[in-house]
């Protein structure tokens, strides 16, 4: 991956982490790894887990950053979730965690003014 293109997605990252915080959520973890992927971020929002997949976007050219999402993506983020909380959770708590899976959307406009950001929740089922 390019130099711009991870900036690209740390700045995303950064927004969407203030954003979602903005909104109430606690911020748990970011850029979990796992053999299955990575999740940019875990979020706590009210008694919910959110793992939180971020699209950054500098123009619509190759499309809106929720159209990227194939099938592949989403059974990856969702295993991850998973691994996530076989490691994170004790064993006879984790069944009892209500969890989702967010996308985050962000598209800026040649780094200048607001950026726009969408947040879909249970944007992939598992």
């Amino acid at each position: 991956m390019t130099t711009s293109r991870v900036r690209l997605g740390k700045r995303g990252e950064e927004l969407a982490s203030g954003y979602l915080q903005d909104a109430g959520c606690g911020i748990l973890d970011s850029n979990y790894r796992c053999p299955w992927g990575e999740i940019d971020l875990v979020a706590r929002d009210g008694e919910e887990l959110a793992f939180v997949e971020v699209r950054t976007r500098r123009t619509s050219t190759f499309g809106a950053p929720q159209e990227s999402i194939t099938r592949r993506k989403a059974d990856h983020l969702v295993a991850a979730a998973q691994h996530y909380l076989q490691d994170h959770v004790p064993e006879n708590d984790s069944e009892d965690i209500p969890w989702r899976i967010d996308l985050v959307c962000i598209c800026l406009t040649d780094g200048e003014g607001t950026p726009q950001i969408d947040h879909i929740k249970y944007a992939v089922q598992g």
